[in-house]
């Protein structure tokens, strides 16, 4: 079992059974309910009954003793104790994790189990990114499909494909992002120096692929090398990331 710094935030409700708890993840907002205590609101509610007849049934003060003595009906509290709130927050404790980094409590669809740190906060961040709009995208074409709309969509795809490859070959200004044709040494709207596209080889040609995944030649698979296991900045494991998690230097 995970170990929590503290609660993260939580509201008491009851719906007639006694009170719980429902808590919430601090990235999403999802929430998370605990159980009431039924059994013990049942023996509760019985012996508050038994001792109410019995006091009431003491001349002059005795119904001013039984509404003293049987105290609030569990029915109908909104409060726990703090030893019962901590057993509420054990009941919801495996929905959540505690990010390392930011220190925040999330549910589980919003903490990446892999690298052990919230989605914001890991490694992985471009990776998890790029699986939610892969998913994304297959609705969409299941979606369209449905509708008799797949040939647009994949004209679609197809054309935000091409926009990104060329976006890929083209230079970029580090600071407000201009882009300008390769070969460009200045920013045409600020004057910085220009950052130039990844100019890899096709292997069996030698032309400039610009970032394609085949030469635009003849038609070659461009093999990219994988990833190194450790940044060759500063040293630190990269976890597979595409960007040093230390360093933020770029990775292969």
């Amino acid at each position: 079992m995970s170990t929590f710094s503290r609660m993260p935030r939580y509201d008491v409700r009851n719906d007639g059974a006694g009170p719980y708890a429902i808590f919430y993840c601090d990235t999403c907002g999802r929430e998370f309910r605990s159980q009431p205590d039924i059994a013990g609101t049942v023996v509760q509610d019985v012996t508050r009954k038994a001792a109410s007849d019995l006091l009431r049934k003491v001349p002059l003060f005795g119904g001013t003793v039984a509404d003293s003595m049987v105290g609030e009906d569990p029915r109908y509290s909104y409060k726990l104790t703090p030893a019962q709130l901590e057993n509420h927050w054990k009941q919801a404790q495996t929905h959540f994790r505690e990010c390392p980094t930011c220190k925040r409590i999330v549910c589980l669809s919003d903490f990446d189990t892999q690298t052990g740190f919230c989605q914001e906060d890991s490694p992985r961040t471009g990776e998890i990114a790029e699986a939610r709009g892969a998913q994304a995208g297959a609705a969409l074409k299941g979606f369209a499909t449905a509708f008799g709309l797949g040939d647009a969509v994949q004209k679609v795809n197809q054309a935000s494909e091409a926009a990104q490859r060329a976006m890929a070959g083209m230079a970029r200004c580090p600071k407000d992002g201009t882009l300008a044709p390769p070969g460009t040494k200045f920013c045409p709207e600020c004057g910085s120096p220009l950052v130039q596209p990844a100019t890899a080889k096709c292997p069996s040609c030698g032309k400039e692929t610009m970032g394609a995944k085949f030469c635009p030649e003849c038609g070659t698979k461009i093999e990219q090398p994988p990833a190194p296991a450790a940044c060759p900045q500063c040293g630190t494991p990269t976890q597979g990331g595409k960007f040093c998690p230390e360093c933020g230097a770029k990775l292969g």
